[in-house]
């Protein structure tokens, strides 16, 4: 039995700086998950590398199972529509792997509870 990765999958932005919060979460999520398996970004676009490369990388190093999780607040299109097509491409590349998509982080209720804490913390400052 292979390794189980976790790929964070965002939109992408011309200004590289945009990824450092999730270069920060993906090594929180590391260090949290500790040897569980590798975890990686990947963009849809403007930015590297794109889902099938990281998904790629992944297969590479040993994972059989990645779950694929939106850094998106909601499900819009790029979450309804691209990404799925996107996975499919992924699982014919690689028909050995389970490939899971979780729901966008911003659909979860204790990520906008988080926010909420955050801005209640903020406005109190």
């Amino acid at each position: 039995m292979g390794a189980h990765g976790m790929i964070l999958f965002g939109h992408g932005a011309r200004d590289a700086r945009w990824a450092e919060p999730f270069e920060r979460l993906a090594a929180k999520l590391a260090a949290a998950r500790g040897d569980s398996g590798p975890v990686g970004l990947a963009f849809l676009e403007l930015m590297t590398p794109d889902l099938p490369a990281a998904v790629a990388a992944q297969v590479a190093a040993g994972c059989d199972t990645i779950t694929v999780i939106p850094v998106f607040f909601g499900q819009g299109g790029h979450v309804r529509r691209d990404l799925p097509q996107i996975v499919a491409q992924c699982e014919t590349a690689h028909p050995g792997v389970r490939i899971r998509c979780a729901g966008a982080v911003g659909e979860d209720d204790a990520v906008l509870d988080a926010v909420v804490r955050y801005c209640l913390e903020t406005g109190a400052a």
